[in-house]
């Protein structure tokens, strides 16, 4: 099967809702249940035995997770009230003692809830660059830790790490290795399939496709493993579940992904090569361009598209940055990304000094909009700069 019929593939599961149809009414469209508790026989016995309390028994929740895992190709999926929810509950598995290394640079959110927990829980944290696959399997193999997490491609920096790579390593030392691919979507990147164990988004993002819905996914590689064991009794027990509403609204965002995606994909690449070399910026990030670090490995690892998420550097100074945003006229300046509308985000702004962001640094979430229309504005926007 070459690459663009696995691409059919996952865009007729998508559009399909996983093959989906409601036996009851025969509608196309999954009902919407919200009921958090279920009916018992005279007996006390569930009338259906999967539907007891909506913690985590919910048709819609259960749904969405068996699309996130066939889109994914994976073993199981469970969906998080947040990306953070999710995240939070696989660090959590981590004890006492333990060693855990994460790449640098990665999202800031991430990256400040991390060092708080290691601290408290006495978990000894390693922040190192992923970006040079060499260097990073040597100190995988040097310190030995229990969980390695990857962000791919990473956000602000849009970093790639070759996670087929850093995966050997980690299988031979005994390692977890987990991979947030938020700024990848399962449509552009698998991976399981690279040899990953736990796979993370932040399905807020991209995901769901339309700022509407906040949720997080975890899926695994094998749902026997302690890990995932530890993730589902901590969900349960900790409730960090999504709402059926929500479940509902993010199978309706899943089912346009692959289009979004694609569209997404080729605006972010005309974007990117119109901002290479321009005047007013002194560096772009974009693994789409051949000019980046980790260009080979993300055609390797993103086939079919380098995602929509780009950063660069505007040439100047703090307030050169903030004026390029405030000269944009269409392009929403809000935190966020993965929707269909673009926005622009000053980050430095957002997440000070916690992973060491420039203040002349600009993030760009693409959107669908027409490209000339984009283009136009930016060009315009970097134009009013002195």
């Amino acid at each position: 099967m070459d690459d663009q019929d696995k691409k059919q593939g996952k865009a007729t599961l998508a559009a399909r809702a996983g093959g989906y149809t409601d036996a009851g009414s025969g509608g196309v469209v999954p009902p919407m249940q919200p009921s958090t508790t279920f009916i018992r026989d005279e007996n006390y016995d569930p009338l259906f035995a999967d539907n007891i309390y909506g913690r985590d028994q919910n048709d819609q929740v259960r749904l969405a997770e068996s699309i996130l895992s066939q889109l994914e190709g994976a073993e199981e999926s469970l969906l998080f009230a947040s990306g953070m929810a999710a995240l939070s509950s696989l660090f959590s598995s981590l004890k006492r003692g333990q060693k855990l290394i994460v790449q640098s640079g990665i999202y800031w959110g991430t990256t400040a809830w991390v060092r708080e927990f290691c601290t408290h829980r006495e978990v000894l944290l390693i922040e190192a660059d992923s970006s040079d696959e060499v260097a990073f399997s040597e100190l995988v193999k040097q310190e030995n830790p229990d969980m390695v997490f990857l962000e791919v491609p990473s956000n602000p920096w849009i970093l790639t790490s070759d996670i087929e790579v850093i995966s050997q390593t980690a299988k031979s030392v005994g390692a977890v290795l987990a991979v947030d691919a938020t700024a990848a979507t399962p449509i552009l990147m698998q991976p399981i399939s690279l040899g990953a164990d736990i796979v993370m988004h932040s399905a807020t993002k991209a995901i769901n496709g339309h700022s509407d819905v906040l949720a997080g996914v975890l899926s695994c590689a094998n749902a026997s493993s302690d890990v995932w064991i530890y993730v589902k009794r901590e969900r349960h027990g900790a409730g960090a579940i999504l709402s059926a509403q929500s479940a509902w609204m993010l199978i309706r965002g899943m089912r346009t992904l692959p289009l979004r995606m694609e569209r997404m994909c080729a605006n972010a690449m005309a974007i990117a090569q119109f901002l290479e070399g321009h005047e007013k910026v002194e560096a772009i990030w974009y693994p789409g361009l051949a000019s980046h670090q980790g260009h080979a490995i993300a055609a390797r690892q993103m086939p079919r598209g380098y995602g929509y998420l780009l950063s660069f550097l505007i040439k100047g100074t703090r307030k050169d940055a903030l004026d390029f945003c405030r000269h944009l006229t269409g392009i929403h300046r809000a935190t966020s990304l993965g929707g269909v509308e673009s926005l622009v985000e000053h980050r430095h702004t957002i997440e000070g000094d916690v992973t060491g962001c420039p203040e002349n640094l600009i993030r760009l979430s693409v959107g669908i909009e027409n490209v000339a229309d984009l283009i136009g504005e930016i060009s315009t926007a970097l134009s009013c700069l002195e």
